[in-house]
């Protein structure tokens, strides 16, 4: 077992892998850039080194001052987090020649599954369904005419490297095809340094659904059951569930075998998550793989009772998994709502700033991952997430209760965050219904 751990991220993940860590006897080491110094999770390490003024690029993804820092601290392996580095198999590469232990997937595995198209190749491989598209990425419109003729409009175009939405476009007929490919290739380049695209058909009103895996280097794969993040604005997920409320039985467990499928197809090891949209025929198709840990993980820690963070650093020391799939359970229901320092009447400008008061819901469970506190600062250089709140209770109906409940006492002064728009979410006839898809708020609560 590792004696110190580095944590190359920031804000409440990086804090959520130091509690870990102190619970499991390991010393945590904190890297910060110039605007993170009153960080709870700089507060909270054994140890915690600057790497570099606030520009992410000039210190969260700097791999020489990570590097440098576990070096110096002497840590035995480094936890990514989420975000900044944590899919990059460059810095995974460098970590393990450095002889520091990356807790992550092999860059192998990291590279390929990477790659949307390459990943769509493996998953086709396994026997695992994917939306009719083309069979590598498109090299030119007359191509792209071809294809969207074969697979039907609208047709959605994608980028083979990133996500978060970026590089996606639809076209909804060929008149549109030659702008919405040209925008795609643009953004993907200047996003990710990569302009490759391909083609997808357009699924119109799916539910996102994604299970949490978890592979160790003995050749045992396990799911953790599945979430459902159909509630999005702009590709970027707001409300996470576990379970789905809306997948019977039989489709939960082929979704949950598709998952498993994928992830020994890719040879990969640690935690993952497999990533589907699901359309109103229940029939459920491919999207991605996330090679890391993801935002919403407490939600599956919470129905399951297992430490996932814990699991990744036992997975990565080689320790071979002590449950099978049957002993892994999925108990009630639980919610989470990100909380960010964002204005939602004002199109959901951030708003950094100082958090002049602050006070935390709690009772029965409610969980609050947060850095934030009263008197800190929010930077307006980083994504404007503050916190993550979670509740568990035995029935869906009964955490939608709960969350409306915490969502009420969670009271942030100083700064305007999206509180008050999870509550009007939780309130709709719709979310209360489980009928929500990925335009679910953009055509209810922000567009109507």
């Amino acid at each position: 077992m590792y004696n110190r751990i580095l944590i190359a991220n920031r804000g409440e993940i990086a804090l959520r892998v130091i509690r870990a860590c102190r619970e499991m006897g390991i010393q945590s080491i904190a890297v910060y850039s110039e605007a993170d110094k009153d960080s709870m999770h700089v507060r909270l390490a054994d140890e915690a080194f600057c790497i570099g003024p606030a520009r992410s690029a000039d210190s969260y993804l700097r791999i020489d001052q990570i590097i440098s820092a576990a070096e110096v601290g002497g840590a035995d392996a480094i936890h990514p987090g989420y975000g900044f580095l944590s899919e990059n198999a460059h810095f995974n590469e460098v970590c393990r020649s450095c002889k520091i232990d990356f807790i992550g997937p092999m860059p192998e595995a990291m590279e390929k599954l990477g790659d949307k198209n390459t990943a769509r190749s493996i998953a086709i491989a396994s026997g695992v369904p994917v939306v009719p598209g083309s069979d590598g990425l498109i090299e030119s419109d007359a191509e792209a005419i071809r294809v969207a003729k074969e697979i039907g409009y609208p047709v959605l175009i994608k980028a083979t490297a990133g996500g978060g939405g970026k590089g996606m476009r639809v076209a909804s007929n060929e008149s549109m095809l030659s702008t919405a490919l040209q925008q795609a290739r643009n953004e993907a380049q200047a996003a990710f340094g990569n302009g490759g695209v391909y083609l997808e058909h357009y699924v119109e009103k799916p539910r996102h659904i994604e299970v949490q895996v978890i592979a160790d280097h003995h050749g045992n794969v396990l799911h953790l059951h599945e979430r459902d993040c159909s509630v999005q604005r702009r590709h970027q997920k707001l409300i996470e569930e576990a379970p789905s409320f809306t997948l019977a039985p039989e489709r939960r467990k082929a979704i949950c075998d598709a998952a498993i499928r994928m992830i020994r197809g890719a040879s990969y090891t640690n935690a993952g998550t497999v990533e589907f949209i699901v359309d109103q025929q229940d029939n459920f198709y491919f999207i991605e793989v996330n090679a890391r840990i993801q935002v919403e993980h407490p939600v599956t820690e919470m129905v399951t009772g297992i430490d996932l963070i814990k699991e990744q650093i036992l997975v990565a020391s080689g320790q071979k998994f002590t449950r099978t799939q049957e002993q892994i359970p999925c108990i009630g229901a639980a919610i989470e709502c990100r909380i960010n320092a964002e204005n939602p009447d004002k199109n959901f400008q951030p708003n950094p700033g100082k958090i002049t008061s602050m006070f935390a819901p709690g009772g029965f469970g409610v969980r609050f991952d947060s850095h934030a506190y009263s008197g800190y600062t929010v930077p307006p250089n980083y994504d404007s997430m503050i916190g993550k709140l979670i509740v568990h209770r035995p029935t869906r109906e009964e955490a939608i209760i709960t969350m409306r409940r915490a969502l009420l006492e969670l009271q942030v002064e100083g700064i305007s965050t999206t509180a008050a728009f999870h509550r009007r979410v939780l309130e709709h006839p719709e979310f209360i219904a489980g009928r929500c898809d990925t335009k679910f708020v953009d055509r209810e609560l922000i567009n109507a």
